[in-house]
């Protein structure tokens, strides 16, 4: 038994081994790096677990990958759609296929991509697929170049409101 934890421990040891890096001399002179500001988990802002930065909430990253606006702004906007999966980490949204009570010959598939952890007009990224039915099956046809933009548009306008409404419960 005395051998197991042995082992044990000998694993444990060595698993907490890691690579360093080599350290400069002026890293050691410039006050910037000094303290624990630098290179400690216990950061000006605390204790970080699970890479979780608090100084950047007000940037709307929150414990998501990206941007909390972006990201509840796009689920709003695309709620009329169901949706396949969606991933706050990553950042992607991907609905199903989704066909317009008007036009039950004709569908549409999105598949959004959340960019950054800051609100930025560049920040998202949509890509819109459409089919039409012909005969019983699904073709595939190109959509308007002008909508993906305008998914984004309506996408950026809700996530300044999602971001304004905070900031006034925040007062």
């Amino acid at each position: 038994m005395r051998r197991v934890w042995l082992a044990l421990f000998a694993v444990l040891a060595l698993t907490a081994c890691g690579q360093g890096r080599y350290v400069e001399e002026s890293e050691y002179n410039d006050d910037f790096n000094r303290g624990p500001e630098r290179g400690s988990i216990a950061g000006r802002d605390g204790l970080i677990v699970f890479g979780t930065d608090r100084s950047r909430r007000d940037e709307g990253g929150g414990a998501l990958g990206v941007n909390a606006f972006l990201w509840r702004g796009t689920l709003d906007t695309l709620s009329f759609m169901p949706l396949v999966s969606a991933d706050p980490f990553g950042g992607v949204i991907i609905t199903d296929w989704y066909s317009p009570p008007e036009a039950p010959n004709e569908r549409f598939k999105v598949t959004a991509y959340i960019l950054g952890r800051q609100l930025r007009a560049d920040g998202i990224r949509v890509s819109v697929f459409r089919q039409v039915n012909s005969r019983g099956q699904w073709i595939d046809v190109p959509v308007t170049a002008d909508m993906a933009p305008q998914l984004e548009d309506k996408i950026l306008a809700r996530a300044r409101e999602l971001r304004v409404q905070s900031q006034l419960a925040g007062r």
